[in-house]
């Protein structure tokens, strides 16, 4: 355990009456095998031995009635947590009002919003999802999206490049260093836009370090950020994954917290 402050930026947690359900579906559809049981609970456990100080949690709506009481469920939360937890808000591309879903997560305190295409089977440029965007560079509400898959073409690098494009007042931050799967050609088509940032969840555990360390230079160490994606993967295995790397002190603690903190105004 290191003496610095550590945020995880991507965590996911779900009502203990379902987790189990959840966590299984999610190790399914990605063919792995999941490291935690997905309750806020096991969550602050797992942080505790990683010596992580704050979790950005948060969960995904797979169909629009599901937006309020999962954006309701974080909220609850983090106010149970505040000393240790904030939260992001999902949305689904087919709500019947994307502004009022927007303004209730803002309402409950929540700090951005986090959207994942490939489970919402929906293009992350459709047009129902640009307007989501719009809204958000409005208000100036950070974006995290799920980017890359080898198996879809849902969030894939031609995709997040439109969406940069066409808001680049937006604050994006792309999962997965940019490209779940397809991490080199994230990198070559998405680390030149300011805007951009991108967590490091869910690629530590398929790539060399060298190749994590290139990619992580690539994009500038101000604008990557640590996160773990709980409960895919063991926070405490990924932190020691990226000490191992040749950051500087100074890079690591921008790394670690800084970056997230600037971006969601924590």
């Amino acid at each position: 355990m290191i003496k610095i402050k550590i945020i995880d930026c991507h965590c996911h947690v779900y009502p203990d009456a379902i987790s189990e359900k959840a966590v299984v579906n999610i190790g399914k559809f990605y063919e792995i095998e999941m490291s935690g049981g997905g309750t806020t609970e096991d969550l602050l456990a797992c942080g505790k031995e990683a010596g992580i100080s704050h979790f950005l949690i948060f969960s995904v709506a797979t169909s629009p009635h599901q937006t309020t009481s999962i954006n309701e469920f974080i909220a609850r939360t983090v106010k149970s947590h505040a000393d240790c937890m904030s939260g992001l808000g999902t949305l689904h591309p087919d709500s019947a009002d994307a502004y009022a879903d927007i303004k209730h997560l803002q309402e409950l305190g929540l700090k951005g919003v986090k959207l994942h295409h490939d489970f919402q089977a929906s293009a992350a440029d459709d047009p129902r999802s640009m307007k989501i965007y719009e809204i958000c560079e409005d208000l100036k509400l950070p974006v995290l999206l799920h980017t890359g898959d080898y198996r879809y073409d849902y969030s894939n690098p031609n995709r997040i490049k439109n969406i940069l494009k066409t808001f680049p007042a937006l604050t994006l931050i792309g999962a997965h260093l940019g490209g779940w799967s397809i991490w080199n050609e994230a990198v070559k088509e998405l680390a030149d836009f300011p805007n951009f940032y991108v967590d490091s969840s869910s690629s530590f555990y398929a790539l060399n370090p060298a190749e994590v360390e290139k990619i992580i230079r690539a994009y500038g160490t101000k604008r990557v950020l640590f996160g773990s994606d709980y409960p895919m993967w063991s926070p405490s295995r990924d932190l020691k994954e990226l000490l191992s790397l040749n950051f500087t002190a100074e890079e690591l603690e921008d790394i670690l917290h800084r970056n997230c903190e600037r971006v969601f105004g924590l």
